[in-house]
Order: C-alpha cells, then sequence, then structure tokens
C-alpha cells in the first residue's frame, strides 16, 4: 500500500493495471483487502485505485465523526496526488455513501458510479437508534459487536455455507480501531439523502442488491432507482455479494464496464 497525508492524516491506497480509472471503496468494517478477489481481473483492462478509508485498513482516524464527505475528500486527495481527472467509483455498503458524496462534491470527475449493496437513502430514526446502540454496543464489547455484525451481514442460507470466508472477514474487521468504527457509525448516521443523483446523472449507473439482504431492505432499496436511468442486478443473497455471489459479480461487473 501506497501512503499519502489528508489533513495531516495518514492515507493509504493501491494501484494496478492501465486504463480507464476504477476506484474500489469498502465498506463498514471492511478494508481494500475486501477486493483482493476482483483487483486482478478488473485491472487487465482498468487503473485499478483501491483505498482504506477513514479509520479503515491502514488510513488512520481523523477524528471522532467521519462524515461521508470527510471520506469523499480523502478520496478527492488520492486522486489529484495520483492526477485522475475521471473515474469510475464502485462503492460496497458505506462505500456507495461515499461514492455519492464524492459525486455529489466533484460531479465533474464521476465517469460512472457503481452501488454494491448500498442506498442514497438516509438513516430514518429507527436506523439512527440502531447506530446509536451500536456505538454503545462496541465500546462495551468490541470483539463481540464485531463478531455479530459481520455474521449478520450474509443471508442466514449462507452463513454455515461460508463460515470460512465469515472468519475472514470477522479478522479484517477487528483490525479497525474503536474510534475508526464509532467514527463510521457516527458519520453514516448523519449522511444525506442523495436519490438527486440518480435523477440527474448523466453517466451510467449500476445498482447491485441482494434480495436476502439483512440490513438493506430490498424492496424499499431496489425502488430507489424508479424513473431514473440506473441499472439494477439482483443476487438472491445478503449483503455480501462480493463474497456471497462473487463469480456472478465479476461478469456484471466487466460486462458493464464495457459498456462504459
Amino acid at each position: 500500500m501506497k501512503q499519502t497525508l489528508f489533513k495531516n492524516t495518514k492515507s493509504a491506497y493501491s494501484e494496478t493495471g492501465k486504463g480507464s480509472t476504477v476506484v474500489l471503496l469498502h465498506g463498514f468494517l471492511e478494508n481494500s483487502t475486501m477486493w483482493n478477489s476482483h483487483v486482478e481481473v478488473l485491472a487487465k483492462r482498468n487503473r485499478v485505485v483501491c483505498i482504506d478509508l477513514l479509520g479503515h485498513g491502514q488510513t488512520d482516524c481523523l477524528g471522532y465523526v467521519h462524515s461521508m464527505e470527510d471520506h469523499a475528500g480523502m478520496v478527492h486527495h488520492v486522486l489529484h496526488e495520483l492526477k485522475i481527472r475521471k473515474a469510475i467509483l464502485i462503492g460496497h455498503s458505506m462505500g456507495g455513501y461515499v461514492a455519492l458524496a464524492f459525486a455529489e462534491l466533484y460531479p465533474e470527475m464521476i465517469k460512472s458510479l457503481i452501488l454494491l449493496n448500498s442506498s442514497t437513502k438516509a438513516d430514518s430514526e429507527e436506523r439512527k437508534a440502531n447506530r446509536d446502540r451500536a456505538i454503545k454496543a462496541v465500546k462495551q464489547n468490541f470483539t463481540s459487536f464485531i463478531s455479530m455484525s459481520i455474521a449478520n451481514l450474509f443471508s442466514e442460507d449462507n452463513r454455515l455455507r461460508l463460515t470460512v470466508n465469515i472468519e475472514a472477514v470477522k479478522t479484517q474487521a477487528l483490525k479497525t480501531p474503536l474510534q475508526g468504527v464509532v467514527a463510521a457509525l457516527e458519520g453514516m448516521k448523519i449522511r444525506k439523502d442523495r436519490a438527486a443523483i440518480l435523477h440527474a446523472a448523466n453517466y451510467p449507473i449500476l445498482l447491485v442488491l441482494g434480495k436476502k439482504d439483512p440490513v438493506l431492505n430490498y424492496e424499499e432499496n431496489s425502488s430507489i432507482i424508479e424513473h431514473t436511468k440506473t441499472e439494477l442486478v439482483t443476487f438472491n443473497d445478503g449483503h455480501m455479494s462480493h463474497i456471497e455471489n462473487r463469480e456472478e459479480l465479476t461478469e456484471v461487473l466487466l460486462k458493464f464496464l464495457k459498456k462504459i
């Protein structure tokens, strides 16, 4: 991983391949290693940039609240350093929220958006209350919170089949510092609704959802693309499509990128 300083905060990223730039943004409790199985394939025709978001992976914490705009600013800093003027952003879960914030702040830099197991919606009052409960829980028992949170991202059908994968995700998640976990939860809680981006965008957008996603209601979140040109791909599994539907997702991404 390479390093740069964003607001005096160590930020980590990697770049592989040549061609159109594809920026991969991981989700909450993840880091850039979540993309390992996809980077090699994508890098055959693209310049792939993987970024560890604030308080995750090898990137340090910026503060006690990491807003989606803070993350987006750091992503912009990395791309500016790499002299990248336009990019395709692929964001998983929280990474999708960051991609949307980036698209709002730096629209001229977006070539395409791919939202993976993510949404344009802001947190409901119920979801905000759940974030507050999560903050208390992680402060009380960090390991227990991480273990439960990761298992709950997979569809019930896959939890036994993918035990080894789930344990690997937990191992990476446990490397996330407490401040990074809390700052991310606080940041997601205050994020704004960005449905307007799907309606106004003049670039291709793809939304990938899991029908049995335990944390994102499928019906509610698939409805966000109504009256937009956003393309929807649905898998019959949970929130972790890059693991639960790895091969199918790779095909979907390659097909979509080829059209851009």
